[in-house]
């Protein structure tokens, strides 16, 4: 591991959450991939062990970490071999809660973020829709301010723990008039009259809740409001940055976990009189893989750097979702392909990989829309600020 990224502290980190998910989550995982549902005993545990609340104010009871706890976090959810768990718990931690942790003021954090961090609530965001899928801007939920209340209509979809969340931060329309600059974002208790959640069924991601959610004049408190009114737009854009680095991180982490298992396999397997590592054409194939895998891992590393430091990456964050999903797909149908018949049996993890992979070039934004938005920013010369 780099020395450039990773101290030795980050090395005992990594150490010990391998060890956690080793005997805490994987025993559990193919019940889970089975049942589409991740038991509610280990959010308790990954809160109790502090793991929910790496980049999380100490006044919380967070860790205040720099984001390399994060990647490391991240990059080892993907080597157990669910995608569906994984994408539950970065979900929770880095979508729903980074709106709570930045936007909402002190009331809402105590109410909301402490037990997020303390894995004894689940949080998910909402902003995609049946209608407008990527295209933030069209969005057709309203919240309508009436007294001390906001009556919220609309539908969300593919929202990552929309079943079994405690609150969902919602994204709706205050103001249609003023169109993207119309939009504001709230804390929703998932138990609340006219919310109708329905489960989603997945070519992968399993293990995940993902659901279609439907908002029928549901009353929202005024103080479950984040942020400012109409405001709501530039917050989320604000978090895309972050967003897609880590779906580009957890693509590299996968692609390295497949190419890993293919090279172990073509050590143990024989074909012809000797370890198929040995012949020159899957020889050659698994060094053009390492080099993608490796070129893109140290991209996204020198990202998450200057994340870290303050900047706002959203070019290179663009970039790196785009890319690292790609090659992610890619390097995991080669690492299929070398397992041979093999590859292609449930009882061997390649299947699996394969399917959950899929979902990277289209979810956080689908790959055409980063097309345009990066070409935007390359040839059009428009330039992305934070939020102010």
């Amino acid at each position: 591991m780099s020395n450039m990224y990773f101290t030795e502290e980050h090395n005992l980190f990594r150490a010990s959450f391998k060890e956690f998910l080793q005997k805490e989550v994987v025993p559990h995982i193919d019940k889970w991939e089975e049942t589409g549902k991740i038991e509610r005993f280990i959010w308790k545990k990954f809160g109790e062990m502090g793991y929910f609340g790496i980049m999380q104010s100490e006044n919380y009871g967070g860790l205040n970490l720099d984001f390399f706890y994060t990647v490391i976090f991240l990059e080892e959810l993907q080597k157990i071999n669910s995608g569906g768990f994984a994408a539950a718990i970065w979900a929770h931690a880095y979508l729903a809660m980074t709106h709570v942790k930045a936007e909402a003021d002190e009331n809402l954090k105590k109410k909301y973020l402490e037990p997020s961090i303390a894995g004894e609530k689940i949080g998910c965001l909402c902003v995609s829709e049946p209608v407008g899928g990527s295209d933030v801007a069209n969005m057709q939920t309203t919240a309508v301010k009436e007294g001390d209340y906001y009556i919220l209509n609309g539908s969300k979809t593919f929202i990552t723990n929309g079943v079994y969340a405690d609150y969902m931060v919602v994204v709706a329309k205050t103001s249609p008039g003023l169109k993207n600059k119309g939009m504001s974002v709230f804390i929703v208790d998932a138990n609340q009259e006219g919310i109708n959640a329905t489960k989603l069924n997945k070519l992968g991601w399993r293990a995940s809740d993902t659901a279609e959610i439907a908002f029928d004049n549901v009353k929202v408190p005024t103080e479950n409001l984040i942020g400012e009114e109409d405001k709501g737009f530039y917050y989320v854009m604000q978090h895309f940055a972050m967003e897609r680095l880590i779906m580009g991180i957890n693509a590299h982490a996968r692609a390295e976990f497949a190419l890993d298992y293919a090279i172990n396999y073509m050590n143990e397997r024989e074909a012809f009189g000797k370890k198929i590592k040995q012949f020159q054409a899957l020889r050659h194939k698994v060094a053009d893989l390492a080099s993608e895998v490796t070129m893109v891992k140290e991209f996204n590393y020198t990202i998450s750097k200057r994340l870290n430091d303050g900047e706002y990456v959203v070019k290179e964050a663009s970039m790196s979702k785009l890319l690292s999903t790609k090659i992610a797909d890619s390097v995991i149908y080669d690492c299929l392909q070398l397992l041979g018949g093999y590859g292609y049996m449930e009882d061997y993890p390649l299947a699996r990989m394969y399917r959950d992979s899929r979902l990277g070039p289209i979810g956080g934004g689908t790959s055409e829309i980063l097309r345009e938005i990066i070409a935007k920013m390359v040839l059009d010369k428009k330039e992305y600020k934070p939020a102010t």
